[in-house]
Protein backbone atom coordinates (compact mmCIF):
# COMPACT_ATOMS: atom_id res chain seq x y z
CA UNK A 1 0.00 0.00 0.00
CA UNK A 2 1.69 3.07 -0.97
CA UNK A 3 1.79 6.25 1.62
CA UNK A 4 -1.06 8.26 -0.35
CA UNK A 5 -3.72 5.26 0.77
CA UNK A 6 -2.27 4.81 3.77
CA UNK A 7 -3.04 8.58 4.62
CA UNK A 8 -6.52 8.01 3.18
CA UNK A 9 -6.93 4.66 5.25
CA UNK A 10 -5.73 6.82 8.93
CA UNK A 11 -8.37 9.73 7.48
CA UNK A 12 -10.98 6.97 7.44
CA UNK A 13 -10.40 5.14 10.56
CA UNK A 14 -13.23 5.54 13.00
CA UNK A 15 -10.72 5.26 16.04
CA UNK A 16 -8.87 8.33 14.98
CA UNK A 17 -11.83 10.62 15.60
CA UNK A 18 -12.95 9.99 19.00
CA UNK A 19 -11.37 10.55 22.32
CA UNK A 20 -8.98 13.01 23.92
CA UNK A 21 -6.63 12.28 21.12
CA UNK A 22 -8.54 12.11 18.22
CA UNK A 23 -8.71 15.12 15.63
CA UNK A 24 -11.72 17.14 16.75
CA UNK A 25 -10.16 17.01 20.50
CA UNK A 26 -7.21 18.52 18.69
CA UNK A 27 -8.37 20.40 16.84
CA UNK A 28 -9.63 22.28 19.60
CA UNK A 29 -6.82 22.17 21.35
CA UNK A 30 -5.16 23.83 18.62
CA UNK A 31 -7.66 26.83 18.15
CA UNK A 32 -7.38 27.25 21.80
CA UNK A 33 -3.72 27.81 21.55
CA UNK A 34 -4.11 29.80 18.55
CA UNK A 35 -6.82 32.09 19.74
CA UNK A 36 -5.20 32.59 23.07
CA UNK A 37 -1.73 34.67 21.76
CA UNK A 38 -3.93 36.05 19.21
CA UNK A 39 -5.84 37.73 22.00
CA UNK A 40 -2.82 38.77 23.35
CA UNK A 41 -0.99 39.67 20.72
CA UNK A 42 -3.54 42.25 19.37
CA UNK A 43 -4.62 43.90 22.50
CA UNK A 44 -0.76 44.53 22.88
CA UNK A 45 0.16 45.50 18.93
CA UNK A 46 -2.93 47.57 18.11
CA UNK A 47 -2.87 49.77 20.68
CA UNK A 48 0.86 49.98 20.63
CA UNK A 49 1.01 50.65 16.60
CA UNK A 50 -2.20 52.85 16.87
CA UNK A 51 -0.40 55.25 19.33
CA UNK A 52 2.90 55.43 17.35
CA UNK A 53 1.11 56.04 13.78
CA UNK A 54 -1.07 58.25 15.23
CA UNK A 55 1.61 60.71 17.27
CA UNK A 56 4.51 59.90 14.82
CA UNK A 57 6.94 59.00 17.96
CA UNK A 58 9.11 55.95 18.42
CA UNK A 59 8.61 54.37 15.29
CA UNK A 60 12.04 53.60 15.06
CA UNK A 61 11.64 51.45 18.22
CA UNK A 62 8.48 50.08 16.43
CA UNK A 63 10.95 48.89 13.75
CA UNK A 64 13.43 47.62 15.90
CA UNK A 65 11.15 45.68 18.09
CA UNK A 66 8.99 44.07 15.05
CA UNK A 67 12.72 43.12 13.37
CA UNK A 68 13.74 41.47 16.58
CA UNK A 69 10.47 39.66 17.40
CA UNK A 70 10.87 38.09 13.66
CA UNK A 71 14.18 37.46 14.10
CA UNK A 72 13.66 34.95 17.16
CA UNK A 73 13.32 31.47 16.57
CA UNK A 74 10.24 30.11 17.83
CA UNK A 75 11.61 26.47 18.64
CA UNK A 76 14.36 27.70 20.63
CA UNK A 77 12.73 30.51 22.23
CA UNK A 78 10.27 27.63 23.26
CA UNK A 79 13.09 25.31 25.03
CA UNK A 80 14.35 28.48 26.64
CA UNK A 81 11.03 29.70 28.25
CA UNK A 82 10.50 26.02 29.13
CA UNK A 83 13.84 25.88 31.09
CA UNK A 84 12.72 29.15 32.94
CA UNK A 85 9.33 28.66 33.66
CA UNK A 86 8.92 24.84 33.34
CA UNK A 87 6.49 22.60 30.52
CA UNK A 88 3.29 23.96 30.52
CA UNK A 89 0.91 26.40 28.24
CA UNK A 90 2.66 29.67 29.40
CA UNK A 91 6.19 29.54 27.37
CA UNK A 92 3.89 28.56 24.12
CA UNK A 93 1.68 31.25 24.81
CA UNK A 94 4.48 33.46 25.28
CA UNK A 95 6.30 31.79 21.73
CA UNK A 96 2.89 32.52 19.88
CA UNK A 97 2.36 35.64 21.48
CA UNK A 98 5.96 37.11 20.17
CA UNK A 99 5.44 35.50 16.58
CA UNK A 100 1.73 37.54 16.52
CA UNK A 101 2.57 40.51 17.52
CA UNK A 102 5.31 41.88 14.38
CA UNK A 103 2.31 41.53 11.84
CA UNK A 104 -0.24 42.98 13.55
CA UNK A 105 1.86 46.13 15.04
CA UNK A 106 2.98 46.87 11.38
CA UNK A 107 -0.78 46.81 9.86
CA UNK A 108 -1.95 48.97 12.27
CA UNK A 109 1.05 51.01 12.57
CA UNK A 110 0.82 51.24 8.58
CA UNK A 111 -2.58 51.90 8.49
CA UNK A 112 -3.36 54.86 10.46
CA UNK A 113 0.24 56.66 9.55
CA UNK A 114 -0.98 56.26 5.92
CA UNK A 115 -4.29 57.66 6.84
CA UNK A 116 -5.15 60.46 4.01
CA UNK A 117 -3.96 63.44 5.47
CA UNK A 118 -6.90 66.26 4.30
CA UNK A 119 -9.35 63.96 5.89
CA UNK A 120 -7.62 63.77 9.32
CA UNK A 121 -7.13 67.49 8.76
CA UNK A 122 -10.64 67.63 7.95
CA UNK A 123 -11.72 65.51 11.32
CA UNK A 124 -9.59 68.56 13.28
CA UNK A 125 -11.28 71.16 11.57
CA UNK A 126 -14.60 70.43 12.62
CA UNK A 127 -13.34 69.94 16.56
CA UNK A 128 -12.23 66.61 17.18
CA UNK A 129 -9.62 65.66 19.78
CA UNK A 130 -6.76 63.89 18.59
CA UNK A 131 -8.10 60.51 20.32
CA UNK A 132 -11.22 60.63 18.41
CA UNK A 133 -9.06 61.40 15.60
CA UNK A 134 -7.77 58.55 16.04
CA UNK A 135 -10.47 56.30 16.90
CA UNK A 136 -13.30 57.40 14.75
CA UNK A 137 -10.91 58.46 11.73
CA UNK A 138 -7.85 56.76 11.48
CA UNK A 139 -8.37 53.21 12.94
CA UNK A 140 -11.32 52.52 10.51
CA UNK A 141 -9.97 54.00 7.36
CA UNK A 142 -6.42 52.09 8.67
CA UNK A 143 -8.86 48.37 9.39
CA UNK A 144 -7.75 47.09 5.88
CA UNK A 145 -4.13 47.18 6.84
CA UNK A 146 -5.08 45.70 10.51
CA UNK A 147 -7.00 42.87 9.32
CA UNK A 148 -4.46 41.80 6.77
CA UNK A 149 -2.12 41.96 10.05
CA UNK A 150 -4.41 39.55 11.83
CA UNK A 151 -4.84 37.32 8.53
CA UNK A 152 -0.55 37.10 8.86
CA UNK A 153 -0.27 36.86 11.90
CA UNK A 154 -3.04 33.85 12.38
CA UNK A 155 -1.53 31.64 9.62
CA UNK A 156 1.61 32.04 11.49
CA UNK A 157 0.34 31.18 14.70
CA UNK A 158 -1.53 28.04 13.56
CA UNK A 159 1.69 26.44 11.33
CA UNK A 160 3.30 27.21 14.45
CA UNK A 161 1.27 26.34 17.05
CA UNK A 162 1.98 22.33 16.39
CA UNK A 163 5.06 23.16 18.30
CA UNK A 164 3.75 22.49 21.65
CA UNK A 165 3.37 18.91 21.02
CA UNK A 166 7.15 19.08 21.63
CA UNK A 167 6.52 19.71 24.89
CA UNK A 168 3.82 17.30 25.95
CA UNK A 169 0.73 19.97 24.89
CA UNK A 170 -1.91 18.84 22.68
CA UNK A 171 -3.08 20.23 19.42
CA UNK A 172 -2.78 18.73 15.65
CA UNK A 173 1.31 18.66 16.59
CA UNK A 174 0.94 15.70 19.00
CA UNK A 175 -0.17 13.91 15.04
CA UNK A 176 3.84 14.83 14.04
CA UNK A 177 5.03 14.54 17.17
CA UNK A 178 3.60 11.04 18.04
CA UNK A 179 4.27 9.94 14.30
CA UNK A 180 7.94 10.99 14.32
CA UNK A 181 8.43 8.61 17.54
CA UNK A 182 6.46 5.58 16.45
CA UNK A 183 7.79 6.01 13.08
CA UNK A 184 4.45 5.92 11.58
CA UNK A 185 4.68 8.18 8.40
CA UNK A 186 0.72 8.24 7.53
CA UNK A 187 0.14 9.81 11.10
CA UNK A 188 2.86 12.61 10.20
CA UNK A 189 1.19 13.37 6.71
CA UNK A 190 -2.36 13.81 8.34
CA UNK A 191 -0.91 15.82 10.92
CA UNK A 192 0.67 18.22 8.28
CA UNK A 193 -2.54 17.92 5.85
CA UNK A 194 -5.07 18.88 9.03
CA UNK A 195 -3.04 22.38 10.00
CA UNK A 196 -2.67 23.33 6.38
CA UNK A 197 -6.54 22.61 6.24
CA UNK A 198 -7.29 24.18 9.18
CA UNK A 199 -5.06 27.52 7.90
CA UNK A 200 -6.86 27.24 4.78
CA UNK A 201 -10.07 27.31 6.24
CA UNK A 202 -9.08 30.64 8.78
CA UNK A 203 -7.66 32.19 6.39
CA UNK A 204 -11.06 31.87 3.63
CA UNK A 205 -13.35 32.79 6.99
CA UNK A 206 -11.07 35.91 7.91
CA UNK A 207 -10.89 37.14 4.17
CA UNK A 208 -14.84 36.68 4.21
CA UNK A 209 -14.93 38.99 7.49
CA UNK A 210 -12.77 41.44 5.90
CA UNK A 211 -14.98 41.87 3.06
CA UNK A 212 -18.66 42.10 5.34
CA UNK A 213 -17.04 44.52 7.99
CA UNK A 214 -14.26 46.60 5.43
CA UNK A 215 -15.93 49.57 3.44
CA UNK A 216 -15.98 48.49 -0.22
CA UNK A 217 -14.23 51.96 -0.79
CA UNK A 218 -11.40 51.28 1.37
CA UNK A 219 -11.04 47.77 0.07
CA UNK A 220 -10.44 48.81 -3.86
CA UNK A 221 -8.76 52.21 -2.47
CA UNK A 222 -5.04 52.06 -4.23
CA UNK A 223 -2.30 52.89 -2.18
CA UNK A 224 -1.16 56.04 -1.90
CA UNK A 225 2.49 57.24 -2.90
CA UNK A 226 1.91 60.66 -1.23
CA UNK A 227 1.72 60.50 2.35
CA UNK A 228 2.11 62.99 4.83
CA UNK A 229 4.42 60.92 6.53
CA UNK A 230 6.83 58.31 6.31
CA UNK A 231 6.86 54.91 6.52
CA UNK A 232 9.40 52.94 7.07
CA UNK A 233 10.58 49.52 6.17
CA UNK A 234 10.17 46.54 8.73
CA UNK A 235 12.03 43.10 7.17
CA UNK A 236 9.63 40.62 5.37
CA UNK A 237 7.19 43.82 4.39
CA UNK A 238 6.53 47.39 5.12
CA UNK A 239 5.68 48.15 8.65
Amino acid sequence: MNLFAEVLAWFADPQHWQGSSGVPARLAEHLRYTALALVLAAVIAIPLGAVIGHTGRGSFLLVGIANGLRALPELGLLILLVLLTGIGLLPLTVTLLILGVPPLLAGTYAGVRNADPAVVDAARGVGMREREVLLKVELPIALPLIIGGLRTATLQVIATAAIGAYISLGGLGRFLIDGLALNDYPRMVAGAVLIAALALVVEGLLAGLQRLIVSPGLRTAPMRTGSRRPTPVVAGGTA
